[in-house]
Protein backbone atom coordinates (compact mmCIF):
# COMPACT_ATOMS: atom_id res chain seq x y z
CA UNK A 1 0.00 0.00 0.00
CA UNK A 2 1.42 3.36 -1.03
CA UNK A 3 1.55 6.52 1.08
CA UNK A 4 -1.24 8.03 -1.00
CA UNK A 5 -3.42 4.96 -0.49
CA UNK A 6 -2.72 5.12 3.22
CA UNK A 7 -3.61 8.82 3.40
CA UNK A 8 -6.82 8.26 1.44
CA UNK A 9 -7.83 5.18 3.37
CA UNK A 10 -11.32 5.97 4.56
CA UNK A 11 -12.11 2.55 5.93
CA UNK A 12 -11.87 3.65 9.53
CA UNK A 13 -14.99 4.03 11.59
CA UNK A 14 -16.69 7.32 10.74
CA UNK A 15 -16.83 9.91 13.49
CA UNK A 16 -20.60 9.96 13.21
CA UNK A 17 -20.76 6.84 15.36
CA UNK A 18 -19.56 8.98 18.27
CA UNK A 19 -22.73 11.09 17.83
CA UNK A 20 -24.85 7.93 17.54
CA UNK A 21 -25.98 9.42 14.24
CA UNK A 22 -28.35 11.72 16.08
CA UNK A 23 -29.50 14.38 13.68
CA UNK A 24 -29.41 17.24 16.18
CA UNK A 25 -25.78 16.53 17.12
CA UNK A 26 -24.80 16.07 13.49
CA UNK A 27 -26.48 19.37 12.57
CA UNK A 28 -24.74 21.27 15.35
CA UNK A 29 -21.26 19.95 14.54
CA UNK A 30 -21.61 20.21 10.77
CA UNK A 31 -22.97 23.78 10.87
CA UNK A 32 -20.44 24.82 13.51
CA UNK A 33 -17.43 23.34 11.69
CA UNK A 34 -18.49 24.68 8.26
CA UNK A 35 -19.15 28.16 9.68
CA UNK A 36 -15.72 28.18 11.33
CA UNK A 37 -14.13 26.86 8.13
CA UNK A 38 -15.84 29.60 6.07
CA UNK A 39 -14.53 32.29 8.43
CA UNK A 40 -11.04 30.69 8.38
CA UNK A 41 -11.05 30.86 4.59
CA UNK A 42 -12.29 34.47 4.35
CA UNK A 43 -9.80 35.84 6.92
CA UNK A 44 -6.68 34.62 4.98
CA UNK A 45 -8.10 36.08 1.77
CA UNK A 46 -8.44 39.46 3.54
CA UNK A 47 -4.89 39.22 4.94
CA UNK A 48 -3.39 38.32 1.54
CA UNK A 49 -5.28 41.19 -0.09
CA UNK A 50 -3.95 43.54 2.61
CA UNK A 51 -0.38 42.42 1.91
CA UNK A 52 -0.84 42.93 -1.84
CA UNK A 53 -2.33 46.43 -1.44
CA UNK A 54 -0.09 47.64 1.39
CA UNK A 55 3.37 46.54 0.30
CA UNK A 56 4.86 49.19 2.58
CA UNK A 57 3.86 47.38 5.79
CA UNK A 58 6.78 46.06 7.82
CA UNK A 59 5.08 42.82 8.94
CA UNK A 60 3.84 41.36 5.66
CA UNK A 61 5.58 37.99 6.27
CA UNK A 62 3.85 37.72 9.64
CA UNK A 63 0.48 38.42 8.02
CA UNK A 64 1.10 35.67 5.45
CA UNK A 65 2.10 33.15 8.13
CA UNK A 66 -0.97 34.03 10.12
CA UNK A 67 -3.11 33.64 6.98
CA UNK A 68 -1.63 30.16 6.35
CA UNK A 69 -2.19 29.18 9.99
CA UNK A 70 -5.85 30.24 9.89
CA UNK A 71 -6.37 28.58 6.48
CA UNK A 72 -5.11 25.18 7.73
CA UNK A 73 -7.19 25.56 10.88
CA UNK A 74 -10.19 25.94 8.60
CA UNK A 75 -9.03 22.90 6.60
CA UNK A 76 -9.03 20.73 9.75
CA UNK A 77 -12.64 21.74 10.40
CA UNK A 78 -13.62 20.80 6.83
CA UNK A 79 -11.90 17.42 7.22
CA UNK A 80 -13.67 17.03 10.53
CA UNK A 81 -17.04 17.36 8.76
CA UNK A 82 -15.97 14.81 6.11
CA UNK A 83 -14.83 12.38 8.83
CA UNK A 84 -18.33 12.27 10.26
CA UNK A 85 -19.23 9.99 7.33
CA UNK A 86 -15.78 8.83 6.12
CA UNK A 87 -12.83 8.05 8.35
CA UNK A 88 -9.97 9.89 6.61
CA UNK A 89 -8.02 10.20 9.82
CA UNK A 90 -4.60 10.10 8.17
CA UNK A 91 -5.52 13.18 6.15
CA UNK A 92 -6.82 14.82 9.29
CA UNK A 93 -3.59 14.00 11.12
CA UNK A 94 -1.37 15.37 8.35
CA UNK A 95 -3.46 18.57 8.24
CA UNK A 96 -3.08 18.94 12.00
CA UNK A 97 0.71 18.41 11.80
CA UNK A 98 1.04 21.04 9.08
CA UNK A 99 -1.20 23.37 11.08
CA UNK A 100 0.95 22.75 14.14
CA UNK A 101 4.16 23.46 12.22
CA UNK A 102 2.78 26.71 10.84
CA UNK A 103 1.48 27.62 14.30
CA UNK A 104 4.91 27.04 15.89
CA UNK A 105 6.59 29.05 13.12
CA UNK A 106 4.12 31.91 13.61
CA UNK A 107 4.71 31.81 17.36
CA UNK A 108 8.51 31.95 16.90
CA UNK A 109 8.23 34.87 14.50
CA UNK A 110 5.88 36.66 16.90
CA UNK A 111 8.31 36.06 19.76
CA UNK A 112 11.18 37.55 17.79
CA UNK A 113 9.03 40.50 16.77
CA UNK A 114 7.75 41.07 20.29
CA UNK A 115 10.39 43.73 21.19
CA UNK A 116 9.54 45.61 18.00
CA UNK A 117 5.81 45.29 18.56
CA UNK A 118 6.14 46.47 22.16
CA UNK A 119 7.89 49.63 20.95
CA UNK A 120 5.05 50.48 18.60
CA UNK A 121 3.29 53.64 19.84
CA UNK A 122 0.02 53.18 21.66
CA UNK A 123 -3.12 55.17 20.91
CA UNK A 124 -2.24 57.53 23.76
CA UNK A 125 1.30 57.93 22.38
CA UNK A 126 -0.10 58.60 18.90
CA UNK A 127 -2.57 61.11 20.32
CA UNK A 128 0.21 62.89 22.23
CA UNK A 129 2.37 62.89 19.09
CA UNK A 130 -0.47 64.30 17.01
CA UNK A 131 -1.03 67.00 19.63
CA UNK A 132 2.71 67.78 19.59
CA UNK A 133 2.71 67.97 15.79
CA UNK A 134 -0.38 70.19 15.81
CA UNK A 135 1.26 72.55 18.30
CA UNK A 136 4.42 72.57 16.18
CA UNK A 137 2.31 73.31 13.10
CA UNK A 138 0.54 76.19 14.84
CA UNK A 139 3.88 77.54 16.07
CA UNK A 140 5.26 77.29 12.52
CA UNK A 141 2.22 79.10 11.10
CA UNK A 142 2.57 81.80 13.74
CA UNK A 143 6.29 82.07 13.04
CA UNK A 144 5.66 82.32 9.29
CA UNK A 145 3.01 84.98 9.85
CA UNK A 146 5.40 86.95 12.06
CA UNK A 147 8.16 86.56 9.48
CA UNK A 148 5.86 87.68 6.66
CA UNK A 149 4.82 90.70 8.72
CA UNK A 150 8.46 91.58 9.32
CA UNK A 151 9.25 91.13 5.63
CA UNK A 152 6.30 93.34 4.67
CA UNK A 153 7.39 95.93 7.23
CA UNK A 154 10.96 95.78 5.96
CA UNK A 155 9.75 96.03 2.36
CA UNK A 156 7.74 99.14 3.23
CA UNK A 157 10.78 100.57 4.97
CA UNK A 158 12.95 99.88 1.93
CA UNK A 159 10.35 101.44 -0.35
CA UNK A 160 10.21 104.47 1.95
CA UNK A 161 14.00 104.74 1.81
CA UNK A 162 13.92 104.39 -1.98
CA UNK A 163 11.22 107.02 -2.56
CA UNK A 164 11.30 109.26 0.50
CA UNK A 165 13.73 111.76 1.96
CA UNK A 166 14.94 110.31 5.27
CA UNK A 167 14.79 113.64 7.14
CA UNK A 168 11.56 115.24 5.93
CA UNK A 169 9.69 112.17 4.59
CA UNK A 170 8.99 114.13 1.41
CA UNK A 171 9.68 112.59 -1.98
CA UNK A 172 13.41 112.39 -2.61
CA UNK A 173 15.18 113.90 -5.61
CA UNK A 174 15.10 110.71 -7.70
CA UNK A 175 11.39 110.10 -7.16
CA UNK A 176 10.27 113.69 -7.71
CA UNK A 177 12.35 113.75 -10.91
CA UNK A 178 10.75 110.50 -12.09
CA UNK A 179 7.25 111.87 -11.42
CA UNK A 180 8.09 115.16 -13.15
CA UNK A 181 9.17 113.25 -16.25
CA UNK A 182 5.85 111.37 -16.28
CA UNK A 183 3.81 114.55 -15.72
CA UNK A 184 5.64 116.39 -18.53
CA UNK A 185 4.87 113.54 -20.94
CA UNK A 186 1.22 113.50 -19.84
CA UNK A 187 0.86 117.29 -20.11
CA UNK A 188 2.42 117.33 -23.60
CA UNK A 189 0.23 114.45 -24.77
CA UNK A 190 -3.05 115.73 -23.28
CA UNK A 191 -2.18 119.40 -23.87
CA UNK A 192 -2.87 120.30 -20.24
CA UNK A 193 -0.94 122.84 -18.14
CA UNK A 194 1.82 121.88 -15.73
CA UNK A 195 3.64 124.23 -13.39
CA UNK A 196 6.64 123.77 -11.12
CA UNK A 197 7.63 125.62 -7.94
CA UNK A 198 11.21 125.66 -6.66
CA UNK A 199 11.49 126.77 -3.05
CA UNK A 200 14.61 127.66 -1.11
CA UNK A 201 14.78 128.60 2.60
CA UNK A 202 16.30 132.06 3.04
CA UNK A 203 19.57 132.40 4.97
CA UNK A 204 19.45 128.74 6.01
CA UNK A 205 23.25 128.59 6.31
CA UNK A 206 23.18 131.26 9.00
CA UNK A 207 20.63 129.21 10.96
CA UNK A 208 22.97 126.21 10.88
CA UNK A 209 25.97 128.34 11.79
CA UNK A 210 24.18 130.16 14.64
CA UNK A 211 22.09 127.38 16.18
CA UNK A 212 23.65 124.15 14.95
CA UNK A 213 22.68 121.46 12.48
CA UNK A 214 20.16 119.87 14.85
CA UNK A 215 18.13 123.07 14.89
CA UNK A 216 18.64 123.35 11.14
CA UNK A 217 17.18 119.85 10.68
CA UNK A 218 14.22 120.85 12.83
CA UNK A 219 13.63 123.88 10.57
CA UNK A 220 13.71 121.62 7.50
CA UNK A 221 11.20 119.22 9.07
CA UNK A 222 8.88 122.06 10.07
CA UNK A 223 9.10 123.51 6.56
CA UNK A 224 8.27 120.12 5.03
CA UNK A 225 5.28 119.67 7.36
CA UNK A 226 4.02 123.15 6.45
CA UNK A 227 4.33 122.41 2.73
CA UNK A 228 2.40 119.15 3.14
CA UNK A 229 -0.36 120.85 5.13
CA UNK A 230 -0.61 123.69 2.65
CA UNK A 231 -0.44 121.58 -0.52
CA UNK A 232 -3.27 120.18 -2.57
CA UNK A 233 -3.94 116.45 -2.82
CA UNK A 234 -2.91 116.49 -6.47
CA UNK A 235 0.44 118.21 -5.82
CA UNK A 236 3.78 116.40 -5.52
CA UNK A 237 6.26 117.80 -3.01
CA UNK A 238 9.89 116.75 -2.81
CA UNK A 239 13.20 117.75 -1.32
CA UNK A 240 15.94 117.90 -3.94
CA UNK A 241 18.82 118.69 -1.61
CA UNK A 242 19.88 120.90 1.27
CA UNK A 243 17.20 123.54 1.87
CA UNK A 244 15.68 123.29 -1.62
CA UNK A 245 12.22 121.89 -2.32
CA UNK A 246 10.24 121.29 -5.50
CA UNK A 247 6.44 121.30 -5.86
CA UNK A 248 4.81 119.83 -8.99
CA UNK A 249 1.41 121.29 -9.88
CA UNK A 250 -0.38 119.12 -12.49
CA UNK A 251 -3.23 120.74 -14.46
CA UNK A 252 -2.19 124.13 -13.12
CA UNK A 253 -1.40 127.22 -15.19
CA UNK A 254 1.09 129.97 -14.39
CA UNK A 255 -1.41 132.38 -12.79
CA UNK A 256 -2.82 129.79 -10.35
CA UNK A 257 0.71 128.55 -9.68
CA UNK A 258 1.72 132.08 -8.59
CA UNK A 259 -1.23 132.17 -6.18
CA UNK A 260 -0.30 128.77 -4.75
CA UNK A 261 3.35 129.82 -4.45
CA UNK A 262 2.29 132.90 -2.50
CA UNK A 263 0.26 130.69 -0.18
CA UNK A 264 3.28 128.45 0.38
CA UNK A 265 5.50 131.48 1.03
CA UNK A 266 3.08 132.97 3.56
CA UNK A 267 2.67 129.67 5.37
CA UNK A 268 6.43 129.20 5.69
CA UNK A 269 6.83 132.80 6.93
CA UNK A 270 4.31 132.16 9.70
CA UNK A 271 5.96 128.90 10.80
CA UNK A 272 8.30 128.81 13.80
CA UNK A 273 10.73 126.10 14.87
CA UNK A 274 12.65 126.35 18.15
CA UNK A 275 11.38 129.95 18.39
CA UNK A 276 13.16 130.70 15.12
CA UNK A 277 11.27 132.50 12.37
CA UNK A 278 12.39 131.83 8.80
CA UNK A 279 11.25 132.64 5.28
CA UNK A 280 11.61 131.25 1.80
CA UNK A 281 11.92 132.38 -1.79
CA UNK A 282 9.99 130.64 -4.57
CA UNK A 283 10.50 130.47 -8.32
CA UNK A 284 7.55 129.60 -10.60
CA UNK A 285 7.57 128.27 -14.18
CA UNK A 286 4.94 126.75 -16.45
CA UNK A 287 5.76 124.03 -18.97
CA UNK A 288 5.90 125.30 -22.53
CA UNK A 289 4.86 123.35 -25.61
CA UNK A 290 7.53 120.79 -26.57
CA UNK A 291 9.73 121.75 -23.62
CA UNK A 292 11.96 119.12 -22.00
CA UNK A 293 12.48 118.63 -18.29
CA UNK A 294 16.02 120.07 -18.28
CA UNK A 295 14.85 123.33 -19.84
CA UNK A 296 11.84 123.60 -17.49
CA UNK A 297 14.03 123.05 -14.40
CA UNK A 298 16.52 125.61 -15.69
CA UNK A 299 13.77 128.24 -16.05
CA UNK A 300 12.28 127.60 -12.60
CA UNK A 301 15.78 127.73 -11.11
CA UNK A 302 16.34 131.10 -12.76
CA UNK A 303 13.00 132.30 -11.35
CA UNK A 304 14.13 131.23 -7.87
CA UNK A 305 17.36 133.21 -8.14
CA UNK A 306 15.37 136.19 -9.33
CA UNK A 307 13.21 135.91 -6.20
CA UNK A 308 16.29 135.76 -3.99
CA UNK A 309 17.87 138.71 -5.74
CA UNK A 310 14.65 140.69 -5.16
CA UNK A 311 15.20 140.68 -1.41
CA UNK A 312 14.14 137.11 -0.48
CA UNK A 313 10.77 136.05 0.98
CA UNK A 314 9.27 136.67 -2.46
CA UNK A 315 7.75 134.77 -5.38
CA UNK A 316 8.91 135.20 -8.98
Amino acid sequence: MTIVDTLLDGSFMPHGHCFLWQENLLFLHVVGDLTIALAYIIIPIILVRLVIIRKDLKFNSLFLLFAAFILFCGLTHVIGVINIWHGYYYVAGVAKVITGAISITTAIVLWKLLPVLVKLPSRIDMKDKMTELQLAKEALIESNASLEAKVAERTQELERIAYRDSLTNLLNRREITRILDIEIERAQRQKTPLSVLMLDLDNFKSINDSFGHQVGDSVLKSSADTLMECGRRTDYIGRIGGEEFVVLLPNTGYKVALELAERYRASIASTRSNDIQFTCSIGVAELEVGEQMEKLMQRVDQALYAAKNSGRNTVK
